[in-house]
């Protein structure tokens, strides 16, 4: 069995995910609970369709950082930000 999920909007009826599913939402909160293409829309995502996972964001070349994953994520992430990660570059090339 796997995680009982709970809404903050008591009309929601709570349910349970399969241990091989996750819900994943949108991180927009500008975006109306309607509005978001998230789970919400289309449900559970079965864990086998997960491919990776965000390390760094870069939105603007002052407004960009590490994303915080899981305790264990985040030990076996920084190895690979510290060789692989050329901030200068990013934020050089992103024109927003």
């Amino acid at each position: 069995m796997g995680y009982e999920m709970v809404s903050n909007d008591e009309k929601d009826e709570p349910f349970v995910l399969e241990k091989d599913q996750c819900w994943v939402l949108a991180d927009n909160l500008a975006l109306k609970p309607k509005e978001a293409r998230d789970s919400r829309l289309f449900g559970p995502v079965p864990m086998t369709d997960i491919l990776g996972r965000v390390i760094y964001s870069l939105r603007t070349a002052v407004d960009h950082g590490p994303v915080e994953n899981s305790g264990m994520a985040m030990k076996q992430d920084g190895p690979v930000l510290a060789v692989e990660l050329d901030v200068e570059e990013m934020a050089k090339n992103n024109k927003a």
